[in-house]
């Protein structure tokens, strides 16, 4: 048996042509544009390639992208000034802060200062309420992704029994509410629980998102068993050689031994085109959203929770 390997890539282009067409039905029948508003402060490489990944995606689904870019240096006050201007722009429907934020800045602070409803990474802590108590949020952009490629594969989710590794705020709890939504049995394991592998080895789905390469071995895997690995980790690959100043080259892997688990599973998400694309595109789902709620016109149908 082999497992159908789960094409996120494919999936994500699928999705943002649901975004194009919605943008589209919006500008036309309601004169609006979905904006949406990306704030980057400092110098991180590989938060400027995401950001810039998400502004050339926003404008290609027809979206207004704005993008703010701050020195390394700046002050808390004037971060949360211009949070404070976004919140009240009616051309922005999403707020997007690009983490990590400099050591200076209080996070949880700033993310809390966003409009809830233009919280399109879904972790304003009213969000992250509604969410925990069924109503209608915004979502976290990987969860939700992964929720669609789910769907996508299994059709209905109801009384399957799901297991996800890890527990962060991101990924993991929203990712077992959202589980918990679809009428699943949800166990949320982590680096404490006893006999992970005994744990693993019961569920219909597997969600990885650990943070640790290749640890989820194909003989933890329950025969046809759905995985998707979230995990993103870049490991040595003596194999490909040495760089020009003769470090070593690297790979991506997930936090799935792929190979092994693709002998088991019934359907697997690489490393990397599985979860990584969706993640974008979920974030210009949720922008879209946004919008309609704020307008009070129709959602588009597929593209939420």
């Amino acid at each position: 048996m082999t497992a159908t390997r789960i094409d996120g890539k494919a999936f994500a282009a699928t999705v943002r042509e649901k975004v194009a067409t919605h943008v589209t039905r919006l500008k036309e029948s309601h004169s609006i544009t979905p904006g949406l508003a990306v704030v980057l402060v400092g110098e991180d490489p590989a938060s400027q390639v995401y950001v810039r990944a998400k502004g050339k995606q926003t404008v290609e689904v027809g979206m207004n992208s704005f993008e703010h870019k701050l020195e390394a240096d700046t002050s808390q006050a004037d971060l949360l000034a211009l949070i404070d201007q976004l919140n009240s722009d009616p051309s922005v429907h999403g707020i997007l802060v690009q983490l990590p934020l400099p050591a200076h800045l209080d996070e949880a602070l700033v993310i809390n200062a966003i409009d809830p409803a233009k919280d399109v990474d879904g972790f304003h802590i009213s969000n992250v309420g509604l969410l925990g108590t069924g109503q209608k949020s915004m979502v976290p952009c990987t969860p939700l992704g992964c929720l669609m490629l789910l769907r996508d594969q299994l059709g209905s989710l109801s009384g399957k029994s799901a297991v996800v590794i890890g527990r962060s705020n991101i990924v993991g709890k929203p990712m077992a509410q959202l589980l918990l939504g679809d009428s699943c049995t949800v166990t949320i394991a982590h680096s404490r629980t006893q006999d992970l592998a005994a744990v693993v080895a019961q569920a219909d789905i597997v969600v990885a998102a650990v943070g640790r390469p290749e640890m989820v071995k194909g003989d933890w895997i329950k025969p046809g068993a759905t995985v998707i690995d979230v995990g993103i980790n870049r490991i040595d690959a003596p194999e490909r050689g040495t760089n020009e100043d003769g470090t070593t080259k690297t790979r991506l892997v997930g936090d799935v031994d792929f190979a092994s688990v693709a002998a088991v599973a019934g359907g697997v998400t690489p490393v990397p085109g599985g979860v990584g694309p969706m993640t974008i595109a979920c974030l210009l789902a949720n922008t879209v959203t946004a919008c309609c709620r704020a307008h009070d016109v129709a959602e588009p149908e597929g593209l939420t929770a």
